[in-house]
């Protein structure tokens, strides 16, 4: 089983279909020595259980791979593409880069799951017309078939032990809709109403999630992220804004809902550059959070972030 395909176009989005350790290392391993031997940055990004699998079975061939762990990295799938594959391409400027991301595994929740397919579709905008090559392995032995299905429509080509093919369910547009669901209301949320303090905004937040056992490093990046997307309320939201906040299991969830609209689906995934001028809410959000759900429409937008309680 070999993951290395060929077309005309820059980037390449292949899935990898697998089944086992043996076959999930015959198809990542050739990739990645291929890209090694061309001469291109390479990158791993996969669970932890996988990147030992695959450190081990490259010896001292790893020393010329970044490998970040996934289950850290990319735990808020919101996250991947600026801190891990755009993060990882922007340090290579003017060369083709090789990564293998797994985002998808059997243990992730079925929200998470929704996160993840947003992101497998949101790649193909995001790096469309750059030179890279994004490799993401599936385990059809372990995940879901409708999982399996949809990467179908996430990945223009598919790879499996027959080789690579085109996808003829290839739709990342459709998915990327089908993604952008309505929020459910929460049972028993706290509200505030909000229209220009966000110092009341701030301490409304951080003192349910205090109550609800959030502490240290992880209070703070929830009191910044109630701030940000607040204030994006107040400058592109029509001036107000709703807080809720509210405890689902061992997380911390809340909310920031205006009458704005959202038409890039790539905010809040750009890196930014620390010098230019405006909102960073998204983006800080999708960094921080321990995962990031948004609904947007032309009657207004709810974005919603979740705090893991240790």
């Amino acid at each position: 089983m070999s993951a290395t395909t060929s077309g005309t176009e820059p980037f390449a989005h292949p899935a990898l279909f697998y089944q086992g350790a043996r076959q999930y290392l015959d198809g990542v391993i050739p990739f990645v020595r291929d890209g090694l031997a061309a001469g291109e940055p390479v990158a791993v990004a996969v669970p932890g259980r996988n990147l030992k699998l695959i450190r081990a079975e490259l010896g001292e061939m790893a020393a010329g791979v970044r490998f970040f762990d996934m289950e850290e990295a990319g735990r808020n799938p919101g996250r991947i593409l600026p801190a891990v594959l755009w993060a990882f391409a922007d340090l290579h400027p003017g060369r083709r880069v090789r990564i293998v991301g797994e985002p998808i595994w059997p243990e992730r929740s079925a929200i998470e799951y929704t996160a993840c397919l947003h992101h497998e579709a949101l790649i193909n905008l995001a790096f469309a017309g750059r030179d890279a090559t994004i490799l993401c392995p599936y385990d059809v032995g372990a995940l879901a078939a409708e999982v399996v299905e949809q990467a179908r429509a996430t990945h223009p080509v598919v790879v499996d032990g027959s080789g690579p093919r085109a996808s003829a369910a290839y739709a990342p547009e459709r998915i990327i809709q089908e993604c952008n669901r309505p929020l459910s209301d929460p049972p028993d949320a706290a509200v505030l109403a909000f229209d220009g303090d966000l110092y009341l905004v701030r301490a409304f937040a951080a003192q349910y999630a205090a109550e609800a056992g959030l502490a240290g490093e992880r209070l703070e990046d929830l009191r910044l992220i109630a701030s940000e997307l607040a204030a994006n309320s107040l400058d592109y939201g029509g001036g107000s804004g709703v807080l809720r906040i509210w405890t689902e299991g061992r997380r911390v969830v809340f909310d920031v809902s205006d009458a704005g609209h959202i038409a890039d689906p790539l905010a809040g995934r750009r890196p930014v550059d620390p010098r230019q001028r405006g909102s960073r809410g998204l983006l800080v959000t999708n960094l921080l959070a321990d995962l990031v759900r948004i609904h947007t429409g032309e009657d207004g937008t709810t974005v919603r972030a979740y705090f893991d309680v240790p």
